[in-house]
């Protein structure tokens, strides 16, 4: 019997470093909608490491939740392809090159995966979370929340927002 729950979120970053800290704040604000924990299951980490590969296992969807520095407000969506880049041989991974690990581990391709990177301004050590970056994590947890009820990734953020959260 499988136990595991088909949907992941995975958000990363450091709540002591100011707009950087988006990803956990994003999981906490999913913990509070009161999600159920049979069919998703939040975890956050500081950064992806290899180690993280084995979380997909058994998964057929997975959201990551990161802070962005250069996407455009409020957030971005993409999807997330198996690559491996400069990551790949260093302490903290991206998606992609974890995804490849994945394939290389499991013998098989990764569950799909989405990648919401919503917009912080400031990351520096002792900050809080600036107000823009508040603003762009408030638009970001209802598209979330739209995706763990199934709406496309492709679908316009508009219409992903006002999609039912009942997942």
């Amino acid at each position: 019997m499988n136990t595991t729950p088909p949907l992941l979120v995975f958000g990363w970053g450091n709540l002591s470093r100011g707009d950087d800290a988006l990803g956990p704040l994003c999981l906490q604000q999913l913990r509070d909608a009161g999600l159920c924990a049979e069919v998703v299951e939040l975890l956050d980490d500081y950064q992806l490491q290899v180690e993280h590969a084995l979380d997909l296992v058994g998964r057929q969807r997975v959201l990551f939740v990161d802070a962005s520095l250069n996407g455009p407000a409020p957030f971005e969506v993409t999807r997330v392809q198996a690559a491996r880049d400069a990551s790949f041989s260093t302490h903290a991974m991206s998606p992609q090159a974890l995804l490849r690990v994945y394939g290389q581990l499991q013998g098989e391709p990764p569950p799909d995966c989405t990648l919401l990177a919503i917009r912080g301004e400031r990351f520096g050590l002792g900050e809080p979370p600036s107000a823009a970056a508040l603003t762009h994590l408030a638009a970001a947890v209802p598209w979330a929340l739209a995706w763990l009820a199934g709406t496309p990734v492709d679908a316009p953020i508009e219409a992903a927002v006002q999609a039912p959260s009942h997942a």
